[in-house]
């Protein structure tokens, strides 16, 4: 039987090393979220069931474990910003096929270096390793976003999350690939914005241009892909896919004229208020652009008169005034997207990622009354 083995390591050589050993063996890896408090990661353990672990004591066996199918390389955790974390299986065949697309949409040769500085327990994070593997290039892997480290850092290619990308000089670097929440309208021609999720095995379309071998359609306004990087199936033996191969994202879309992918948000995340479709993240984008606000997430509170209003949660030194927000919001898409409330927050809780987490935002703002 093929074993799912845990690897608890900080990034670094002893990680790829570790990832390696596993692959040579024939098994496949669970990378374990060092993060996340005992509970969770009891629970997480529970959910995966590895059948053992590597951390800085060597290798152990794990209780209760579960094997894995011949080709699986990876089981991957879901980043949780829409429910419960899942396990998403990985074969080799769609961890290759994931490097591959992304090797020759960027142009890798063995002469770049991939620097991989996001949580290795995520696929955004992880897909940097596997990819610089596949591909034969320099490989520095690092445990945190340190942006004195990525300022001075000689790869040639990244992955960040957009609210890292503000903060740092990236400019050195030949490709700054974004993924998670929405990169910033405004951005440097070396940034490319990628679409995608665990269940993909990182991006797949890149500014809204699908990679070689992926297929979108929008239906009923929800985007679905085709490709061979997709799960699989999750850790419960569970496939999301069609029976003709289509896996449903879950995000509403469309595909514009010129045949580029526009994503509006997920379908769970769309405000309704006066009848009229508010998605979050377009707010945010021109929120952002306020020079007092910091930082934003936008969600939907249930209104008597409105079935809800759209309010935005803001990271500020000096909240600005409603209305000054509102003109600046209505200056840019329709006026029933503008915010009715302003509520000042210290964080915006967002995953590991980048993505908001719009439940616990909510909750937020309810505690504001």
């Amino acid at each position: 039987m093929r074993e799912l083995v845990a690897i608890d390591l900080p990034g670094g050589p002893d990680f790829v090393d570790a990832l390696q050993r596993v692959w040579d063996a024939g098994d496949a890896a669970f990378v374990i979220d060092r993060r996340l408090p005992a509970a969770a990661r009891t629970a997480q353990l529970s959910e995966i069931a590895p059948m053992a672990v590597i951390d800085q004591h060597g290798r152990s066996r794990l209780p209760n474990g579960r094997g894995v199918g011949d080709g699986d390389a990876l089981v991957v955790a879901t980043s949780g910003s829409t429910g419960t974390p899942r396990g998403v299986v990985l074969t080799h065949d769609a961890v290759a096929a994931s490097a591959d697309a992304t090797s020759a949409r960027l142009g890798i040769t063995t002469d770049d270096h991939w620097f991989a500085c996001l949580p290795l327990a995520h696929v955004g994070g992880l897909s940097v390793v596997t990819r610089a593997l596949r591909a034969g290039t320099g490989l520095t892997v690092v445990d945190t976003v340190d942006t004195g480290v990525i300022a001075h850092s000689t790869a040639t290619r990244i992955s960040l999350v957009a609210t890292v990308l503000g903060r740092v000089d990236t400019s050195h670097f030949r490709t700054v690939l974004i993924g998670g929440a929405r990169a910033p309208e405004q951005r440097a021609s070396n940034v490319v914005t990628t679409y995608g999720m665990t269940e993909t095995g990182s991006g797949v379309v890149y500014d809204g241009v699908p990679l070689v071998g992926v297929e979108v359609r929008v239906v009923d306004g929800e985007i679905h892909l085709r490709c061979p990087m997709l799960l699989r199936c999750y850790r419960d033996g569970s496939d999301p896919r069609t029976a003709d191969g289509w896996f449903p994202t879950g995000d509403i879309g469309a595909v514009d004229a010129d045949g580029r992918l526009r994503v509006e948000g997920r379908a769970g995340d769309v405000i309704v208020t006066g009848g009229e479709k508010v998605w979050p993240e377009p707010v945010e984008a021109v929120l952002v652009e306020h020079p007092a606000i910091h930082d934003v997430v936008v969600v939907g509170l249930p209104d008597d008169e409105w079935g809800n209003v759209v309010t935005a949660l803001v990271v500020s030194d000096a909240v600005p005034p409603l209305e000054e927000v509102r003109d600046l919001v209505k200056s840019r898409l329709p006026a029933w997207c503008a915010p009715h409330r302003l509520i000042a927050i210290d964080n915006v809780p967002r995953t590991a990622l980048g993505k908001p987490r719009r439940a616990d935002a909510v909750a937020l703002a309810s505690q504001h009354g």
